[in-house]
């Protein structure tokens, strides 16, 4: 019987060292992109961006490969005696990357420094707790961690959805679309993190190490591989000329 679980568990183990394997390739994938991309680009405002966004899905990488090899898991004893595989290494990853695509919009859509120190310090503190509440022995203490930590998420949203989209409502008709569905690939997909952290190992336990391993990588390539082509292959980038805005009625009549 014993031979049977630590075949199980092995077998588990190479499934999700398939998924991190696959993480590392895309991020770096996407890191070589952006570089190559970002190669020979002049313009001091071009550069602020790429360097941000190549960052991103380079530390994802690492973050990604460290996991692969064994590194960034450790094991969580709950006081009722089950015992939880944490990759507290994804964490790390959260806590340089998030800020790096915060940084990203703010630049963006003009935000004011008060507005992106206050993102920043926002995301840390969601960060922080949500790391705080997987490592967490007792049971009940977990869930107000991730309480915490998903209220802290829900001022972020607000702020990007309301402080940001002030702000972005006053550049060009390219930046404004640009904004905007970066904004919502933010809103969408980082509303998915703390659902999934709830359903999950650290969580109810309603999805096993596997197929949350799975979901997490799906996730983070989306949330900055996905966003980072979408920011550096728009015109409001580019540089390329604003578009026109369209004629009125009158001066068509006209």
């Amino acid at each position: 019987m014993l031979e049977i679980i630590a075949l199980q568990t092995a077998v588990e183990v190479g499934a999700e060292r398939v998924w991190l394997g696959l993480g590392t390739v895309l991020m770096l994938l996407g890191t070589v992109y952006f570089l190559a991309k970002g190669w020979g680009v002049e313009d001091p405002r071009q550069q602020e961006y790429y360097i941000i966004t190549i960052l991103i899905p380079g530390i994802a990488a690492a973050s990604y490969l460290s996991m692969f090899f064994g590194f960034g898991l450790t094991g969580v004893e709950l006081t009722n005696g089950t015992v939880l595989e944490i990759y507290w290494a994804r964490y790390a990853d959260w806590l340089f990357t998030t800020p790096l695509l915060l940084l990203d919009i703010a630049l963006l859509a003009g935000a004011d420094r008060n507005t992106i120190g206050a993102l920043i310090g926002l995301d840390a503190f969601m960060i922080i707790t949500g790391l705080v509440g997987a490592l967490t022995k007792v049971p009940t203490f977990r869930y107000v961690w991730w309480t915490i930590s998903t209220i802290a998420l829900i001022f972020i949203l607000y702020f990007l959805y309301v402080n940001l989209g002030r702000a972005a409502a006053e550049k060009d008709a390219d930046t404004q679309s640009t904004f905007n569905i970066l904004r919502n690939v933010i809103l969408v997909l980082w509303s998915v993190y703390p659902v999934l952290w709830l359903v999950g190992t650290e969580g109810l336990g309603l999805v096993g190490l596997f197929g949350e391993t799975l979901l997490f990588m799906v996730l983070d390539v989306l949330a900055k591989v996905g966003f980072g082509f979408i920011l550096l292959r728009s015109r409001a980038i580019l540089g390329e000329e604003p578009s026109a805005p369209e004629p009125s009625a009158e001066a068509t009549a006209d």
